[in-house]
């Protein structure tokens, strides 16, 4: 009995038209997308192994030509993380307000390469449209190569000129944050960055420095994190703190190990130095202390982008680039400094 008999009612994957053509899932994908530099022979053994095991190539062209399915593909970087899973959440959510279903592809720290696939994967699902939440530049980098004719829609900070994007306003948020610190009091004032692929750690460094500059304090080096908690512990316990009366954690869980670290230090927040995070976490008001920090509209942030991708889909003018407007949350773990 043939392998492909053996499946039942399975359809052949990506990796199963690879593994019958002997090629890499990537070059299925760049053939199905019509990319060139494809040797013409191996365009001709991948067709030939989609005809030989019925991998439906109707239904990517039915989806390259918009048809309507009520569906949205949507594609996520990093889904663990707090950020693009409460994204895909209320992306979800308003979906189904919307009378649309979404399919959703992940892609996790290690498996960039992943992306094309997963591009296809939702394109073959005929999908009307993309929705990318893709919160590092290179992921975003390997999204540009490919090309689905599909309205796509990203979630980052930053107009981009190739497609739609929408997002909370990180530099804001850490300006917000910063400025708080600036009315207590605080001139010298840390900060504890999260990692420079992503588009919003950047934004929000950015949001750091412009505070500092427009009050014209001193700007220091940030110290790149990794968004955890044990980054924010041992930046709490081994930072030269001396002259600094202020961190600004670029998110709230790195923020609660800062606040550990210190007490471990037995400096005390915010009696000793004073800690903001981003995000708003759900636990973050039970802190200890309560955590400050800016709270993103991750449900204005699903309507927004919605809004923006019926649009394109219907044909309708859509918007290009549009914010969210984050809120300063202010609690306890922050406080004039001592004099």
């Amino acid at each position: 009995m043939s392998e492909q008999a053996t499946r039942g009612w399975q359809r052949p994957s990506i990796y199963d038209v690879a593994k019958q053509a002997g090629v890499s899932h990537m070059t299925v994908s760049r053939v199905l997308n019509g990319h060139p530099n494809i040797r013409e022979s191996t365009r001709e053994r991948v067709l030939q192994a989609i005809d030989e095991m019925n991998y439906t190539r109707s239904s990517i062209a039915r989806a390259l030509a918009t048809r309507r399915a009520m569906r949205i593909g949507v594609l996520v970087d990093s889904p663990v993380q707090w950020g693009p899973n409460s994204t895909l959440r209320a992306i979800e959510e308003a979906a189904r307000d919307a009378g649309y279903a979404i399919s959703a592809f992940s892609i996790s720290d290690d498996e960039q390469s992943q992306i094309d696939v997963g591009v296809v994967e939702l394109v073959t699902q005929g999908v009307d449209a993309l929705c990318v939440i893709a919160p590092r530049a290179s992921s975003l980098d390997m999204l540009r190569q490919q090309s689905t004719g599909l309205p796509t829609l990203v979630i980052k900070a930053e107009s981009d000129a190739e497609m739609h994007t929408a997002a909370v306003d990180q530099r804001a948020g850490a300006m917000a944050a910063v400025m708080h610190l600036i009315e207590l009091g605080h001139r010298s004032i840390a900060h504890l960055s999260g990692p420079l692929d992503w588009f919003d750690a950047r934004a929000r460094e950015q949001g750091w420095r412009d505070a500092l500059v427009d009050a014209g304090l001193p700007i220091g080096t940030p110290v790149v994190g990794d968004w955890t908690s044990d980054y924010g512990y041992s930046y709490g316990t081994t930072y030269d703190f001396t002259g600094v009366t202020a961190v600004f954690a670029a998110n709230d869980q790195m923020a609660l190990g800062v606040v550990h670290g210190l007490s471990e230090r037995g400096l005390r927040v915010p009696d000793d130095i004073s800690v903001v995070g981003f995000d708003d976490l759900p636990d973050a008001r039970h802190f200890l202390p309560p955590l400050t920090t800016v709270r993103q509209d991750f449900s204005a942030l699903g309507a927004l982008a919605l809004q923006i991708i019926i649009a394109a889909i219907e044909g309708e003018e859509a918007a290009e680039h549009d914010i969210i407007e984050p809120l300063l949350i202010v609690r306890g773990s922050t406080a004039r400094p001592r004099s």
